[in-house]
């Protein structure tokens, strides 16, 4: 963390000389981190200028689970203050998860709140879903790719999942994070041999993995903060058209049952649920033209650059 805050010092003292003593009409924020949402309602209050907010994280709501209980206890009044002074500087804010809503609109009751989520990148958006021929020893191709820190839990759920199932499923996990290691030992820890772990790779050979992957797997910490997010794996995955496994709760749960078919969701950690989730799958492309049209990152991108250049005070 100490890490992160010298980080962060130096990207705002960059920030702050690239802005001295020029003119704006607007302050445009996407914020993953809640220091950057920061930085940008202290420019856009010194400028006198809108301030349009769009946050992709509840810093103050996961302080407790990222951080050790003294810590959280300690910072998490801290950070309160600096959010509210954040959003309500904010002339709009768009929260990237329709989860999100309870949480600002109890603190923030007299703001309204936009939702535009995430969407689908163009590599993704033609992808057609085509059936995999079947492996040699007849198990199934699992792929997950993205992070591998405190969030996804992997090395909580795989090396105990992996040996569980290791007649059936191979899995190939594409990525790197901050508990790259911790996985990496649990599954030497338990024997594990149905697990290939590769470092990242390029979105060309990604999309290439997605293509010859038989099951796409999700998975999120169990830590009550995640269940307020929507990850933005969902929606490549989605369009991919293959089989969706998904350790998810609360509003990514709910949106995978309604936006998407042949997916299946199991509570985060939960070896035996993910077991009978994985049974209720149909190992066969399902082409998803509905769910690709709906959130296309073209047209929702489309929607918040209109939403800014009113806020601006242009026609869109």
């Amino acid at each position: 963390m100490l890490d992160q805050a010298r980080a962060y010092a130096t990207f705002a003292r960059q920030v702050l000389r690239h802005v001295r003593g020029r003119e704006y009409d607007l302050v445009f924020v996407t914020s993953g981190r809640l220091m950057t949402s920061v930085l940008g309602a202290w420019i856009a209050r010194r400028r006198h200028i809108p301030y349009y907010l769009d946050i992709r994280d509840i810093f103050v709501d996961t302080i407790k689970d990222v951080l050790p209980r003294h810590w959280a206890v300690v910072l998490k009044p801290f950070f309160s203050v600096l959010e509210r002074f954040a959003v309500t500087t904010a002339t709009q804010v768009n929260l990237i998860s329709r989860g999100f809503a309870e949480y600002f609109k109890n603190r923030y009751p007299n703001k309204e709140f936009t939702y535009i989520t995430n969407g689908i990148d163009d590599e993704f958006m033609s992808e057609k879903a085509l059936p995999v021929p079947q492996r040699e020893d007849g198990r199934v191709e699992v792929v997950y790719a993205g992070n591998f820190g405190e969030g996804q839990g992997l090395h909580a759920i795989m090396p105990a999942l992996a040996k569980r199932m290791r007649r059936q499923v191979v899995f190939k996990i594409v990525g790197d994070g901050g508990r790259r290691q911790a996985l990496l030992d649990a599954l030497a820890k338990e024997g594990v041999d149905n697990v290939e772990v590769l470092p990242p790779i390029s979105r060309d050979r990604l999309v290439e993995v997605y293509r010859t992957a038989d099951v796409l797997f999700l998975h999120l910490n169990d830590y009550d903060a995640f269940e307020k997010v929507l990850p933005s794996k969902i929606f490549e995955y989605g369009a991919m058209g293959k089989p969706i496994w998904a350790g998810v709760a609360g509003y990514a749960a709910r949106f995978v049952d309604e936006e998407l078919d042949n997916a299946e969701v199991f509570p985060p950690c939960d070896v035996e649920a993910a077991e009978q989730a994985f049974a209720r799958l149909s190992l066969k492309p399902t082409p998803r033209t509905a769910f690709v049209a709906k959130f296309g990152r073209a047209r929702l991108a489309q929607q918040m650059a209109d939403a800014v250049l009113a806020l601006a005070g242009r026609q869109p």
